[in-house]
């Protein structure tokens, strides 16, 4: 798959968890937000909308930000 280098703005924490995981972690972690981006660029609703609910969807799935950092650890 042909990439593209890409700068953004993220959270403290999500830098922290970012530059904490291993090379394999960040390609599965890179490959995620590459398929959420393309995601929201084909949905007929609002950027807005689309990351409160993958927001809301990861809250109620208990993704706190230890049990992110847990699951990037195993």
């Amino acid at each position: 798959m042909e990439t593209e280098t890409l700068t953004i703005r993220v959270s403290p924490e999500a830098a922290r968890v970012y530059n904490a995981a291993t090379a394999e972690q960040r390609r599965k972690l890179e490959l995620l937000l590459s398929l959420k981006l393309t995601e929201v660029a084909r949905a007929p609703r609002p950027l807005e909308e689309v990351m409160s609910e993958i927001s809301r969807t990861a809250q109620a799935r208990g993704l706190t930000p230890e049990a992110l950092e847990s699951l990037l650890q195993g």
